[in-house]
Parts: C-alpha cells; sequence; structure tokens
C-alpha cells in the first residue's frame, strides 16, 4: 500500500511539474505578456483635459439614447466639449446615425461617409455628389474616415471603394465638392509600419502587427510609401479642400515625413488618435513634433469612451510619467510616457486647431 501511494504521489507531482513548466517563460505566448512596472514613478491621474477639449476622431460607438446620454455626461466630466462621429456611411443608415446623435446638440458632429455604388459606372461621380450633398443638407458636417490601406477605400458604406485611391481621377469631383461645401475630409491612410514588415522576431510592434498585418499579395496592392504619396497627390491637387490625416498619417516612426507633408500645404492637419502609445514609447521626438506643430494637430481618441480612456490619454499628452502601461487600452506591449505638451500647444491641440477648422469660413 506504501509503495502505491508513493507511486501515486509521484505521478501527481510529475503532473504539478508538467503543468507548471507549460507555464514557464520558454513557453510564454506574446499575447498573453502582461508586464507591470517595478519603477516608483509620479503617477498622474488626469480626470479633466487641462483646457475645454474637441475629439476630432470617434465613431458610434453609443447605439442607444441612454448609451449616448451616458456618453454625454462622461464627456462633461472629462472636458470634452465636442465629439466628432465619423460615420463611414450615406443613405439611410448615415440619416439614423445622424438622428440619434444629432438630438444632443452641440455635444456632437455627424460625418458622413462617400457613396462608392457603381463607382466603376459611368456616371458615377454625379451620382456620388448628389448623395454628399443630400448628406450635407441632413446635416452632416465632413466626410470620414475614409480608409485606404493599399488596395483602395473600404471604410465607407453601403459599397466599399476597391481600387479607388484618393488620388484617382474618379474622386475628384467629391473632392471638389467638398471644398465648396466647407466639409473637411477625415482620411485614413496605410497603417503602423510594422503591418508591412515581416512577422518575425525582428518586428517592433509584434504584438498587434501579427493580428493587424496587411495581406500585400492583393492585386494592384499599394505599399505605405506609395499609400503616403496618394495622400499627398491629393492634397496637393485640391488646395480648397481641407484634409486630416488621421493616426499621424501612420507616421509614428517616422514623423519627419509628416512633417514635411504639413510645412508644404496649408489645406492638409493630422489627427493623433489611436496612436498615442506609438508615440509616446519615443516621448521627446513626439512631444518636440507636437511643438514643432502645434498649429497642425488635432486631438482624437478612436477608442471606446470611457472614462479611463480619455483619461490615459490625457496622461500621455500632458503629464511627464515615465514608463506606465496600458495594454489593455493600447495593445502594445511597450511602455507609454508622457508627453508633457506646454500649456500654449496643449490649447491648439485639444481646441483651437479643431475650431479653426470646424467653423472657417467657405
Amino acid at each position: 500500500m506504501k509503495n502505491l501511494y508513493r507511486f501515486t504521489t509521484i505521478i501527481y507531482l510529475l503532473l504539478v511539474t508538467s503543468v507548471l513548466m507549460a507555464q514557464s517563460v520558454s513557453d510564454l505566448k506574446l499575447k498573453d505578456y502582461r508586464p507591470k512596472s517595478i519603477y516608483k514613478t509620479p503617477i498622474s491621474n488626469i480626470k479633466k483635459a487641462k483646457y475645454s477639449a474637441i475629439d476630432m476622431h470617434s465613431h458610434p460607438y453609443a447605439k442607444s439614447d441612454q448609451e449616448i446620454a451616458e456618453w454625454v455626461k462622461t464627456m462633461d466630466e472629462s472636458g470634452i466639449e465636442k465629439t466628432i462621429i465619423l460615420t463611414m456611411a450615406t443613405g439611410y443608415k448615415f440619416d439614423s446615425i445622424y438622428a440619434a446623435y444629432s438630438k444632443y446638440g452641440k455635444h456632437f458632429d455627424v460625418w458622413c461617409g462617400f457613396d462608392y455604388t457603381g463607382y466603376d459606372k459611368p456616371g458615377f461621380a454625379a451620382r456620388s455628389v448628389k448623395e454628399l450633398e443630400r448628406c450635407y443638407k441632413v446635416g452632416a458636417k465632413g466626410v470620414g474616415e475614409l480608409g485606404d490601406k493599399g488596395v483602395g477605400e473600404i471604410y465607407s458604406e453601403p459599397q466599399p471603394g476597391i481600387g479607388l485611391h484618393i488620388d484617382d481621377t474618379r474622386m475628384k469631383p467629391l473632392l471638389a465638392k467638398c471644398a465648396e461645401l466647407g466639409m473637411p475630409i477625415n482620411i485614413h491612410v496605410a497603417d503602423p509600419i510594422w503591418m508591412y514588415e515581416p512577422m518575425d522576431s525582428t518586428n517592433d510592434g509584434l504584438m498587434n502587427a501579427y493580428e493587424w498585418k496587411i495581406d500585400q499579395s492583393q492585386k494592384d496592392f499599394l505599399g505605405f510609401d506609395a499609400l503616403i504619396q496618394t495622400l499627398e497627390n491629393a492634397v496637393r491637387d485640391n488646395p480648397k479642400t481641407t484634409f486630416i490625416a488621421c493616426h499621424y498619417a501612420n507616421c509614428n516612426h517616422d514623423l519627419e515625413k509628416l512633417g514635411r507633408l504639413l510645412d508644404k500645404y496649408p489645406n492638409l492637419y493630422a489627427d493623433n488618435s489611436a496612436r498615442l502609445c506609438e508615440g509616446s514609447v519615443v516621448p521627446r521626438y513626439t512631444a518636440a513634433f507636437h511643438e514643432k506643430y502645434q498649429n497642425k494637430i488635432l486631438y482624437g481618441t478612436d477608442n471606446d469612451p470611457d472614462k479611463e480612456m480619455y483619461n490615459i490619454t490625457f496622461r500621455v499628452i500632458e503629464s511627464l510619467d515615465e514608463h506606465f502601461y496600458a495594454i489593455d487600452l493600447f495593445g502594445y506591449h511597450w511602455a507609454c510616457n508622457g508627453l508633457g505638451l506646454s500649456d500654449k500647444t496643449l490649447k491648439k491641440l485639444y481646441y483651437t486647431n479643431a475650431m479653426n477648422i470646424l467653423y472657417r469660413k467657405k
């Protein structure tokens, strides 16, 4: 009996050891890596933006009147005066979203998409311009978010514009009409550079890159630099149209590339939505960029509108906190750092630049 007990105990210990071994570092998956900062550095808990803010990049996350009302309460508590709802939609979907959010007046501006129905057939431009004018009459204040990660505009509903890049000649009447109506265009070109790089151990953003990697084998695919060029072509050829390159035009890795465009084109702006983590990993570089281009950068979130989300964005933008994690919000394994932007820049980032765009005379 003793031998049987000893044998059973050994088997149990082997099983426990096997389970523990499965949790060892050598078997840890990158997606399960959740580091906690060991540094006893200052922690800022910024619950309200230092200055009244306009969130220039959000989406219709709230689906019911109750959820929208809760969002408005959160905005008021967080110092967000207005949020831009980028619907990416036309037709009935745009109308329904506008009806839901317009009840809350000054808290929201609602933007539409482009209607690409029949974009490969004669008469497309005239039909699409007509729908744009209709959305404008309903209440659309701008257009966006357009999105091109390599194969053309994929975000607009109900019909994406596969094969249509922003500089396509078929887009020209739409871009010109936006200028005429005073409707800014929010456009997402490319994605962070690591989405286009090899998915191996050298990829700096592998945690998200592997999940969001871009299929570069698609027909007529444009790479990162080519997509940035389409943006420049459209901005250059439509000087009366205001463009907002969201997510820093996905140039966090090379902000000088974006800076060159901002220097060259008065009608181009950029928002920092959903890319604060990418920027805060190199805080001095990113902060210097914000200070230099303080008249051209807009505050945006592009995330579920809860208090913690807003607080993290304020912490990155306003504080000088170091080495803190926000993995659940941003998804990356690296630590964030505060940019510590100057008051002069904060006022412009949060409010003045947005007001200059939203209330610019036609």
